[in-house]
């Protein structure tokens, strides 16, 4: 890569009492030089010991508890107390991705589906006596609405993700909101515009490499420059890279209909892992840096899932480079966080 200057990942998972250590020497490579992160509680010492002042924790629920119910829930306003008073976090992430009611099959879960709920505005409540600030993922691909989430009835529509966030936010206000995955919208960024015109208190990343460098390739790179430059400071650069140690082994393949994510699939040794955390800093700073138009090196099912006839699991999609120059990068790679994650946690 052509441009030095010190990266934020402002929205990672890493986590892996190994597989932290094989992160870091692709963040070394890639120029990170700091991550907000959202570890499992069990591995977070240990992440702190190998990444030191570099970690910045984000309070987040046990995804893996046994107890789902309880971790979802009570258990979570305990979570976020600990994160806080042990290591130090002041944002809580909030995930309300429509498939959390694939995984959520007790009536009572479905307070967590919406902002609206009574279980939801406790949570926010217990947040922010904390003084924690608010992360949330809304919202997933379009593909997936075209597909995985086709039942409206069920997940309803990609509009209908929005709506209980804006009433929250503006509940809330003006506590500060990162919305993750450039607010779960990067394929219209006329709506993602609109939302952040009418909340200031509103910042986005872009994380899910995978999914922005597939959809923010779709657009002009003058349309995205001009994009930057509107909102300038409220677009931080993210990764969404998931550490695990489940990357540096062997593993079978996860029963049919088991809802825990197959790692072994992505990864199953070191050397694996490390390809597989720097093949996204790699695609989203060429994403960012460069003018390079061709084919991204990260297979996308997404594309299968949409045109079954023309790809398979490995295809990947094109890969086009907006160039942003050194102004715009400076301000994507770290000055947005200066201006507001790092001001959150009281790093500036």
């Amino acid at each position: 890569m052509r441009f030095d200057t010190p990266i934020v990942d402002a929205h990672a998972h890493i986590a892996g009492k190994q597989a932290c250590e094989v992160w870091l020497e692709a963040a070394d490579l890639y120029g990170i030089s700091a991550v907000y992160t959202q570890t499992r509680m069990s591995d977070a010492a240990r992440v702190r010991e190998v990444l030191g002042d570099r970690a910045r924790f984000v309070a987040i629920p046990d995804y893996m508890a046994e107890d789902k119910k309880h971790a979802f829930t009570t258990g979570f306003l305990d979570a976020m107390t600990q994160w806080r008073d042990e290591f130090g976090a002041k944002m809580v992430k909030f995930w309300m991705a429509p498939r959390l009611r694939d995984f959520a099959d007790d009536p009572e879960a479905a307070g967590l589906f919406t902002f609206d709920s009574d279980l939801r505005r406790s949570q926010m409540d217990h947040a922010a006596e904390l003084g924690l600030v608010f992360m949330a993922h809304i919202a997933d691909p379009d593909t997936w609405f075209k597909t995985k989430y086709a039942d409206a009835s069920k997940y309803g529509t990609k509009a209908q993700q929005y709506e209980s966030l804006e009433r929250a936010i503006e509940a809330y206000s003006p506590t500060p909101w990162l919305l993750a995955h450039m607010a779960g919208s990067p394929e219209d960024l006329d709506f993602l515009g609109g939302l952040l015109d009418r909340h200031q208190n509103v910042v986005v990343d872009t994380s899910a490499t995978k999914w922005q460098v597939r959809e923010l390739s779709k657009h002009d790179p003058a349309v995205f420059r001009a994009f930057c430059d509107r909102f300038s400071g409220r677009v931080l650069f993210g990764s969404d890279i998931v550490s695990t140690d489940e990357h540096l082994e062997q593993s079978e393949q996860s029963e049919p209909g088991s809802k825990r994510p197959n790692f072994g699939v992505q990864a199953s040794s070191r050397a694996e892992a490390f390809d597989l955390y720097a093949s996204r800093y790699w695609a989203m700073r060429k994403l960012m840096e460069s003018d390079y138009d061709g084919e991204s090196p990260i297979a996308d099912p997404d594309l299968m899932l949409v045109d079954p006839e023309s790809h398979d699991e490995m295809s990947a999609p094109r890969l086009r480079g907006h160039d942003l120059g050194r102004e715009r990068l400076e301000v994507l790679y770290h000055g947005a966080c200066e201006q507001s994650l790092d001001v959150w946690y009281g790093l500036a």
